[in-house]
């Protein structure tokens, strides 16, 4: 019940649509249930059941269902006997016919109202999951496998939609075809009835055996799924690597076993979900023998407890509640599995989200005097990466992060946009801490580009209008003139419309980073990051960026990270990070005379002082 409970608590919205539901079962039910009944007449009509004439007086030890049936006895031997057996069978034959296009028609139409919930509680979901990905931090998604959280918005999401359907159905609809079945063969024979219903329960205990393991094995295998998933998407992304390397057996046999173990848990799953089918059938035949035994002696029975026409009657309804009562486990089943698959995706929905907008947010309008680090430390985990950091990047210039790789010059410059907060100390812009700010303020006045673009398969235009989308093109123009990528996106086929596909694979590494940096002009930002924006390029590629770097520095506040001291050369200040502290400091002719590490890494490159 708890399953149930949870699954249907995702359809909670649209409690209207559910009253309908209901309502559609009910009717198309009572249909279901009359159209079978008319097979009846036939029987009066070919086997010519009891005397022409029949008494509607009932004797005194008739029950109200005994009544009822020799009243509906009188009336169709009567009716046969005025209208001849042969019109008799066509006025039946029409009524079962508009009978069961009834029971069909109100069906469909709960189908109908049925295929719009399932669809909007998964678009929802997928939404709320989505929202949820893109406000979490950076630092989740460097903890989860990309190909897992893949796995749980598709396949998962798709289980939590057949649990959706199976719930719905399991409440709204198979209980009340049930219900009206079983009615029915109280109406018919209530010793009978009593009879199946004291067998009937071994079939539910068997069943619920089956179902114990079958949740536990279904999260399994959706975790199982996620380490498919993510081999698929760490190999279509490395695919130059795996093949330069060689590695393609290696990647082969990765997926091969991680597809293998997948492989048997979802045998398993399939295996105790399939079973339900066939299990409750059997069981439902063992019952209908023991009803043929039991009813058939009580038709034989001088006391004539139950007619014939009535025990052949009995025997067809109760062949359809085998129907809905089988349906009933495989939905059962069907929420066991959608239970596991929405715990995995409950776990993005609850995690906690750690940058968060203060209570009260001090504004952010314009940016005045500088950004201030005072004694920031910094860990993933348990893993110390920054230690005692302090200095100053006043309004207007250029402090150079330098470096060898690993020493915490990017977590250095992500503290900033507040991709990550701080363990203790603190950062400020224009003496207020980051924390007391809106995190959409801050980043409303930086501008970032990365060492490795990000770009979107999109066209040209809309990569570089990425957070402006109310830009004109006349203002992209001229803001990929000043990132020196006016010339080359007009030689595209189709220019600024042209599309650059996926991550901007169609352009060349030169290219995509002046695109990168042509955004940036656009947001014009008062705060800059450069993170390594030319390590990737060649010599070329690196001067016609390097050259769109200083149009978009002058004038603004930037922090830079960079590998080739060549282009740090002219920043304000150097501070030389190794191990997480800032082992050194100052301009690079300081640097130079000072004759430490900094000095050590300029030898290294072969620059000139």
């Amino acid at each position: 019940m708890k399953q149930l409970r949870k699954i249907l608590g995702i359809t909670s919205d649209y409690t209207s649509r559910h009253i309908w539901y209901v309502v559609l079962n009910v009717i198309a039910s009572v249909f279901s249930v009359f159209s079978i009944a008319a097979i009846v007449p036939f029987l009066e009509v070919i086997f010519e059941t009891g005397s022409s004439v029949v008494s509607d007086t009932p004797t005194a030890d008739m029950s109200v269902t005994e009544h009822a049936i020799h009243q509906l006895d009188g009336w169709l031997r009567e009716f046969i006997l005025v209208n001849g057996k042969e019109n008799s069978l066509y006025f039946f034959s029409g009524a079962i016919i508009i009978l069961f296009l009834l029971k069909n028609l109100f069906n469909y139409l709960s189908f109908y109202n049925i295929a719009f919930t399932r669809s909007i509680v998964v678009r929802d979901l997928r939404k709320r999951v989505y929202e949820k990905l893109v406000d979490l931090p950076i630092s989740f998604f460097s903890e989860e496998k990309k190909g897992d959280i893949l796995s749980r918005v598709t396949n998962d999401a798709k289980e939590v939609e057949w649990g959706v359907v199976g719930g719905i159905e399991l409440v709204f609809k198979h209980p009340f075809y049930i219900l009206f079945y079983l009615i029915s063969l109280f109406v018919i024979s209530w010793q009978l009835t009593l009879f199946v219903l004291l067998v009937l329960p071994i079939s539910g205990y068997l069943i619920s055996r089956i179902a114990k393991s079958l949740k536990s094995n279904a999260h399994k295998g959706q975790v199982k799924l996620g380490e498919v998933m993510s081999v698929i998407e760490e190999t279509l992304g490395g695919l130059k690597v795996i093949k330069a390397f060689n590695a393609e057996k290696q990647l082969k046999n990765l997926f091969n076993r991680k597809n293998d173990e997948h492989f048997r848990l979802m045998v398993k799953v399939n295996r105790r979900e399939l079973a339900a089918s066939p299990v409750s059938e059997f069981l439902g035949s063992v019952v209908i023998a023991a009803i043929l035994v039991f009813g058939g002696s009580m038709v034989l029975n001088e006391s004539q407890v139950i007619d014939g026409k009535y025990f052949i009657l009995f025997i067809i309804i109760f062949s359809q509640l085998i129907t809905p009562a089988k349906a009933l486990s495989e939905s059962f089943f069907r929420v066991q599995k959608a239970s596991a698959s929405f715990d995995r995706l409950n776990e993005i929905l609850q995690t906690e989200n750690t940058i968060v907008d203060p209570v009260s947010p001090k504004p952010f309008e314009q940016f005045k005097t500088g950004i201030t680090y005072t004694d920031v430390q910094f860990a993933y985990g348990d893993k110390t990466v920054l230690s005692n950091i302090n200095f100053t990047l006043p309004k207007g210039k250029t402090i150079a992060l330098v470096g060898a790789s690993g020493g915490g010059k990017s977590t250095l410059a992500d503290l900033l946009p507040r991709f990550y907060d701080v363990k203790s100390g603190s950062i400020s812009i224009d003496e207020v801490d980051l924390r007391e700010l809106r995190v959409s303020d801050l980043r409303h006045h930086m501008g970032i580009v990365t060492q490795e673009p990000i770009l979107f398969n999109d066209s040209v235009l809309e990569n570089i209008r990425l957070g402006n989308q109310d830009a004109t093109l006349d203002a992209v123009m001229a803001a990929a003139k000043i990132a020196n990528a006016h010339d080359f996106i007009a030689s595209l086929d189709q220019g600024y419309d042209t599309n650059i596909g996926d991550r901007g694979n169609k352009l060349s590494g030169g290219q995509r980073q002046r695109l990168a940096i042509a955004r940036a002009v656009l947001r014009n930002p008062d705060i800059l990051i450069l993170d390594e924006a030319t390590s990737a390029l060649d010599t070329e590629s690196e001067q016609m960026v390097q050259a769109a770097i200083e149009n978009l520095m002058r004038g603004r506040t930037t922090l830079v990270i960079a590998h080739r001291l060549s282009t740090v050369r002219h920043a304000d200040e150097i501070l030389v990070i190794d191990s997480g502290h800032i082992v050194e400091r100052g301009n690079h002719q300081s640097l130079i005379q000072h004759g430490g590490v900094y000095k050590k890494l300029v030898e290294l490159q072969g620059i000139g002082s």
